[in-house]
C-alpha cells in the first residue's frame, strides 16, 4: 500500500517528458456538392499554426498541442467558419471533415465575422451548441450528456440522481433525441417508459463531436416534440491504424476502439459495463442496478457523390432488490413498494447521402425496440397469491425518412417526407384500489399502425445579409384513429427572423406550432373488456404553440450574451381520468408513464425569460452563466390553471472551466433550483388496509394537487483533471465531487406503516369489517443529497 501511494505521488507531481503534440489531418468540402475545396486557409483558432488545403481539399496540421482545439477556415466565395472543439491526441491519428457554405458575390456590404457559437437561419433563438470539451470536463456530470445540459438556460431537473429534462416548463415526455439524424427514443438506462428520463445516460461521449440543443424553433425534419430537440453529431471515423481507449468512471467501465475496416471505411465501437451494484450494496441501499450498453458507427465513403453510415446503440438493464440492506425505516419502505424492473432496448440505423449539383439527398432508415418488464409481490414473497404487479411490454418502430437539401441563389431549402410502422404489445396485471374497493386491472394489448409526415422549409438573407428570414411547415398523421389520420389537422407552420440592429447586436424571433402523439402506453391502454379506452375517448395529438423573441449581443468573437422571452401554449393535453390532473405533471419517476384512461382535454401554458452569458478566453477559461425565470401551469378538473410539477420558477447555473499549467484543469458548477410543487398525501385513503395492500405506499390527495412546495435547492460541484502524455499512451485522471458542501434537498413527506415488536404492521381496528380496517401510519420525512466524490481514469493507446 505504501508503494502505491508513492507511485501516485510521483504521477501527480511529475512533469511531462514526452512530446505533447500531434498531427491533425482533414478534408474541407462544399456543404451541398460534397466537392473538395482547394486553397482553404486552415488555422488553429487563436494561434499562428496554419496551412492551406491542397487541390483535393486535404490538409495536415503538424505540431498541434494535444488537447482541445478549434479550427478557423476561410476561402474566397465561402462563409468563414470556426469549427467545433476537437480533441487532439498524440498517440493516434486525428481526422476531421469540415463543410463550408458558398456565399453570393453580391452580398458584400455586410460581412459576418466567423464565431465559435453556432448560428442557424431557421433557429436564430433557442439553439445552443455543446462541444465535446464541455461534455468531457463538466463538473458534476461524470461524462453524462444529460447532466451537462443542466448548465444551459431553461433546463430544469427534479433530483440529482435522475436525468429527467424539464425544458422551459415542459414535462420529460416532450423531448426528442437524434444521433446523426437517426432518432433514439431512449437516452437513459432504466428509462421511464413513455417519457425520457432515467438515472444514467446511454451514450458514450467518446463518440460525440457536438450537440445542438433546441428549446424551440425545431427543424421541420424533426417532429413529435413539444419542448426540445437534441441533435447529437458523432466524430468522423477514418483511422490509419487501430487505437483503444479504456475508462473507469463513476459507475462503469468502458472500452472504445477505432479502427479501419477497409480503405474507404472506418469504424468506432464501444461497450460499457456498470459496477453500480457493488457500490449500492456497500452503501446499504435497498436496490442493486446493473447495466450494459453498446454503441457503434461505421462510415463508408463510396465516392465523392455517395457515402453511407451504419450506427447502433443499445442497453441491457438489470435490477434486483437488496433484501440484506440496512433495515432502516426508509429502506424497508422502499423494499415494500418498489417493483423489480428489467429492460433492454436498441436502435440500429443507416444514413445514405447522395450529392447532386448544389444539393443532396439524405435517406434515413432505422429500427428501435424497447422491452420493459416489471413485477412486484406482497412482502417480496414470490408466490402467486402475493402477486401485485406483473407487467411486460414491447415498443417497436421501423422508420424511413427522405430529405432533399439545396442552396440555389442563397436560398436554403429542405423538404422531405417520412413514414413509420409501429408495433406495441402489452401484458398488464396489477392490483388497484379504486371507487373505495380493491380491484384488478388485467389486460393484454396488441397495437399496430402507420405514421407519416411531410415537411419543408426555406430561408434567405435580405438587406445585404442584415436580415435573415426562414419559414417552414410540417404535417403529421397516423392510422391509429379518425382523430389522428388527417394530415391537415396537424398542420405545423413556423417562421423565424434575425435582424442585425448594430454590427454586434441582433434581434431574433420565432413563432411555431408543434404536435406530438401521445405515448404508446396511452394509445395501447385497454380496459378489462379489451376495449382501447382512450381511442374511444377521442385521443388526439398534443399541440403546443411557441412564441420566442430575444436580443443577442456579441461584444467580441469569444463572448455571446442572449436574452430571450418565451411563451408556450398547450392544447389537447391528456388528462388523467383516475386522478383528475393533467398528464403534463407525470413522467418524472421510475416505471411506466401514460398507461391509464385519459381524455384529450387539458390545456396549459409555460412562460418566462432566459439570460445567458457564454464566454471563453485565450488563456483556457470558459464560462456559462444562465438564469431562467419560468412558470408552468395546466388546467385541473375545474378547468383552472394550477402549477405543474415542473413549475420551479427560478433556475440559475454558473459553470466555469480553467486550463491550468502542466495539463491540469479545474471545473466548477453551482446550480440553484427553485422549489417544485408537490401534492400532499391522503391519510384517510392510505390508512385503509385494502388500499395500502394494493400498492404498499401512500395515496396522494389530488383535490389538493400541487398546493405545497418544496424548499429551493442549490449545489456546488467540483472537478479536477490531470492528463499525462506518455510516449505511447495518454493517461487521464479526474476527481469529481458532487455537492461539495453537502447541501440537503427536502423531499415530499411520505407515510409508512407502524410496526409492532415482531416487525408486523399494526391494524388499529382489527375487529372492524375488512373494508373498514386501517393500518397505523406515521409520516416519514427524508432528504436527498450528499457529498459524492468519484474518481475516473482514462487510458488511450
Amino acid at each position: 500500500m505504501r508503494q502505491l501511494f508513492f507511485l501516485l505521488f510521483i504521477l501527480l507531481s511529475s512533469t511531462n517528458i514526452y512530446a505533447q503534440t500531434g498531427s491533425l489531418k482533414g478534408l474541407v468540402k462544399d456543404a451541398y456538392t460534397n466537392r473538395p475545396i482547394p486553397f482553404v486557409n486552415v488555422i488553429v483558432y487563436e494561434s499562428t499554426i496554419g496551412t492551406i488545403t491542397d487541390t483535393l481539399g486535404r490538409f495536415e496540421l503538424k505540431d498541434v498541442k494535444a488537447g482541445f482545439v478549434r479550427l478557423q477556415l476561410s476561402s474566397i466565395g465561402y462563409q468563414s467558419k470556426v469549427s467545433e472543439e476537437l480533441n487532439v491526441s498524440h498517440v493516434r491519428s486525428n481526422y476531421i471533415e469540415i463543410t463550408l457554405e458558398a456565399v453570393s458575390e453580391n452580398l458584400d456590404e455586410v460581412q459576418i465575422t466567423a464565431s465559435p457559437y453556432v448560428v442557424k437561419a431557421e433557429a436564430p433563438v433557442s439553439l445552443r451548441r455543446i462541444g465535446i470539451d464541455q461534455i468531457e470536463k463538466s463538473a458534476g456530470a461524470n461524462r453524462d450528456i444529460s447532466k451537462v445540459l443542466q448548465s444551459f438556460p431553461g433546463v430544469g431537473s427534479a433530483s440529482s440522481f435522475r436525468n429527467d429534462l424539464f425544458v422551459r416548463g415542459g414535462g420529460p415526455s416532450e423531448n426528442r433525441f437524434f444521433i446523426d439524424g437517426i432518432e433514439i427514443p431512449n437516452l437513459n438506462h432504466f428509462t421511464t417508459q413513455g417519457a425520457s428520463g432515467g438515472p444514467v445516460g446511454i451514450l458514450n461521449v467518446d463518440f460525440i463531436r457536438e450537440v445542438d440543443f433546441y428549446s424551440s424553433a425545431f427543424p421541420v425534419s424533426k417532429g413529435n416534440a413539444l419542448s426540445s430537440v437534441f441533435e447529437f453529431k458523432q466524430i468522423d471515423v477514418r483511422e490509419d491504424k487501430p487505437h483503444f481507449k479504456g475508462s473507469v468512471g463513476a459507475s462503469e467501465l468502458s472500452l472504445t476502439t477505432t479502427a479501419p475496416i477497409s480503405e474507404k471505411t472506418g469504424m468506432i465501437a464501444s461497450v460499457r459495463r456498470s459496477y453500480l451494484q457493488f457500490l449500492f450494496d456497500a452503501l446499504g441501499l435497498p436496490f442493486l442496478p446493473t447495466f450494459t450498453d453498446f454503441q457503434f458507427k461505421t462510415r463508408t465513403r463510396i465516392d465523392d457523390k455517395n457515402e453511407i453510415i451504419f450506427l447502433g446503440v443499445g442497453a441491457i438493464d438489470k435490477f434486483k432488490l437488496n433484501r440484506n440492506a440496512e433495515p432502516t425505516e426508509e429502506n424497508n419502505y422502499i423494499l415494500n413498494y418498489l417493483p423489480v424492473n428489467n429492460q433492454w432496448n436498441y436502435t440500429v440505423g443507416a444514413v445514405y447521402k447522395h450529392y447532386l449539383e448544389r444539393s443532396y439527398l439524405s435517406f434515413y432508415i432505422s429500427r428501435n425496440h424497447l422491452n420493459n418488464k416489471a413485477y412486484k409481490y406482497q412482502e417480496n414473497i414470490e408466490m402467486p397469491e402475493n402477486l401485485l404487479t406483473d407487467y411486460s411490454s414491447d415498443e417497436i418502430e421501423n422508420k424511413f425518412r427522405v430529405e432533399y437539401t439545396a442552396r440555389p441563389n442563397d436560398f436554403t431549402i429542405n423538404v422531405g417526407f417520412g413514414t413509420q410502422y409501429v408495433q406495441y404489445f402489452n401484458d398488464t396485471y396489477y392490483k388497484v384500489f379504486e371507487d373505495d374497493q380493491p380491484s384488478v386491472i388485467d389486460y393484454s394489448s396488441e397495437l399496430t399502425f402507420v405514421k407519416w409526415s411531410v415537411f419543408g422549409s426555406v430561408s434567405h438573407p435580405f438587406i445585404n445579409n442584415r436580415l435573415t428570414f426562414s419559414a417552414g411547415i410540417r404535417l403529421d398523421a397516423n392510422s391509429y384513429s379518425a382523430e389522428m389520420n388527417r394530415l391537415w389537422e396537424q398542420f405545423s407552420p413556423r417562421i423565424a427572423a434575425s435582424y442585425m440592429l448594430l454590427p454586434d447586436v441582433y434581434l431574433n424571433m420565432n413563432v411555431g406550432r408543434y404536435y406530438q402523439h401521445p405515448a404508446y402506453t396511452t394509445m395501447g391502454y385497454r380496459n378489462s373488456d379489451g376495449e382501447l379506452l382512450n381511442k374511444s375517448n377521442g385521443l388526439s395529438y398534443l399541440k403546443s404553440d411557441h412564441w420566442v423573441g430575444g436580443i443577442e449581443y456579441r461584444p467580441n468573437k469569444l463572448t455571446r450574451l442572449t436574452l430571450e422571452g418565451f411563451y408556450k401554449r398547450y392544447d389537447a393535453y391528456p388528462f388523467s381520468v383516475k386522478d383528475s390532473i393533467s398528464m403534463a405533471s407525470k413522467g418524472g419517476d421510475f416505471g411506466i408513464f401514460g398507461d391509464e384512461e385519459v381524455t384529450s382535454s387539458s390545456k396549459g401554458k409555460a412562460y418566462g425569460v432566459e439570460l445567458m452569458i457564454r464566454t471563453r478566453t485565450n488563456n483556457g477559461f470558459s464560462m456559462i452563466t444562465a438564469y431562467t425565470y419560468v412558470r408552468s401551469e395546466f388546467t385541473d378538473w375545474q378547468n383552472k390553471y394550477v402549477p405543474s410539477s415542473w413549475d420551479s420558477k427560478h433556475l440559475f447555473t454558473f459553470t466555469g472551466n480553467k486550463a491550468l499549467g502542466k495539463n491540469w484543469d479545474i471545473g466548477v458548477k453551482w446550480r440553484y433550483v427553485g422549489g417544485l410543487p408537490y401534492t400532499p398525501y391522503d391519510y384517510d385513503k392510505s390508512s385503509l388496509v385494502q388500499a395500502w395492500d394494493a400498492q404498499n405506499r401512500q395515496y396522494l390527495d389530488y383535490s389538493k394537487f400541487n398546493t405545497q412546495r418544496l424548499a429551493s435547492f442549490h449545489q456546488l460541484d467540483l472537478r479536477i483533471d490531470k492528463t499525462w502524455y506518455l510516449k505511447e499512451m495518454t493517461l487521464g485522471f479526474y476527481i469529481d465531487i458532487q455537492n461539495l458542501y453537502n447541501q440537503k434537498s427536502e423531499d415530499a413527506p411520505e407515510l409508512i406503516q407502524v410496526l409492532d415488536d415482531n416487525n408486523q404492521p399494526i391494524i388499529i381496528n382489527p375487529d372492524a369489517p375488512t373494508e373498514q380496517q386501517r393500518y397505523a401510519l406515521k409520516e416519514l420525512t427524508t432528504t436527498s443529497g450528499t457529498i459524492l466524490p468519484t474518481i475516473g481514469l482514462m487510458i488511450e493507446f
